[in-house]
């Protein structure tokens, strides 16, 4: 073992659920040369390796028999600042909130609508993060990730990371790649996203009528944590459905028995309805089962209330999919990864 190394360590303080479970093995990498020394030895060892950044999109219901290697990087500078456009670059282990307000406090717009998402840079572009109307890919300008098979370094174009809703081709091969630092395209010009949810009413509220990134950033701050509860008070893992995308008419049979069914219309015919309303609907929200439960204010975030394992979030998250499947005919996706 390399002197990094630890056995048998808790992994409750790097999960955003609080799920006590134990990693074999576990070390943090805070470079590039760290992240190769620690993958290596795995290879020696022949021992499997989770990669984990902020916790925040992680389910696990057991012991994990590996090396869990935790990315704390941190790193942000400005590549370039040319024309009002601006490329800046972070650090896989960089905690992202905090970044997007330092990329605000520089006078750079474009993550406003992101503020509040837990979780690390780097973790943002494997679920192509998005809230309030923006995703990471329509801010994205590259990133560089070390090939697990190989060993070297690729930078990565948009069209290569192939982002889709809530994915990306890092997610669709998962241990292949490990990113280390992301780039992102921003402007010195505000190019306002105000109509997805209730941004622009709240600024209206707080009686901004022309909003600056910081102030659409506070007021989408304010919104969540009125929404969302903090997983430092209440262990959750943010949404943990995603808004599942269907078929126009399979909405117009739901309209037809649900008139207040909300559905956003998408390309080709789709339409992408609110799983927090159909789980609502169904009688979920609020719902507890010893220490696991669907949070009482928002029906899309399942949260633990103390001691609930893994495994037991996990059954209720497959009984509410079977509820919503057996009365809506909607298959509902977990956004967290399962371990």
């Amino acid at each position: 073992m390399t002197a990094q190394w630890q056995e048998q360590v808790s992994l409750k303080p790097f999960n955003t659920f609080g799920i006590d479970v134990k990693a074999r093995y576990f070390t943090q990498v805070h470079n590039d040369d760290e992240v190769r020394e620690a993958l290596a030895q795995a290879r020696r060892l022949q021992i499997d390796v989770l990669v984990i950044g902020g916790g925040s999109n992680l389910l696990l219901t057991r012991d994990i028999d590996a090396l869990v290697l935790h990315v704390a990087s941190r790193g942000r500078r400005v590549l370039s600042d040319e024309a009002g456009r601006v490329i800046v670059e972070a650090e896989a282990g960089e905690p992202w909130h905090p970044f997007v307000q330092w990329s605000l406090q520089q006078g750079f717009c474009g993550l406003e609508n992101l503020s509040l998402i837990p979780g690390t840079v780097g973790a943002a572009p494997m679920q192509n993060v998005g809230a309030y109307g923006v995703e990471i890919k329509d801010v994205f300008a590259g990133l560089t990730a070390l090939d697990r098979q190989t060993g070297e370094l690729r930078d990565f174009s948009l069209d290569e990371c192939a982002f889709g809703y809530r994915d990306s081709a890092f997610k669709r091969n998962p241990g292949r790649w490990l990113i280390l630092r992301v780039r992102f395209a921003l402007s010195h010009a505000l190019q306002a996203h105000l109509d997805y949810g209730p941004v622009r009413q709240r600024l209206a509220e707080q009686g901004v009528q022309q909003p600056s990134a910081q102030a659409i950033s506070d007021a989408i701050c304010s919104i969540r944590r009125e929404k969302l509860p903090d997983p430092a008070e209440l262990g959750n893992a943010g949404s943990f459905f995603k808004n599942p995308v269907v078929s126009a008419e399979l909405v117009a049979r739901i309209r037809a028995q649900y008139p207040g069914v909300v559905a956003y219309p998408q390309a080709h015919g789709l339409a992408k309805l609110a799983a927090g309303w159909l789980i609502e609907q169904a009688g979920w929200k609020g719902y507890r089962d010893g220490d696991a439960g669907v949070h009482r204010l928002q029906s899309l975030v399942l949260v633990n209330y103390g001691q609930a394992s893994g495994a037991q979030l996990h059954g209720l998250a497959q009984r509410v999919q079977a509820d919503i499947l057996e009365k809506f005919g909607v298959e509902l996706e977990m956004e967290p990864n399962l371990y």
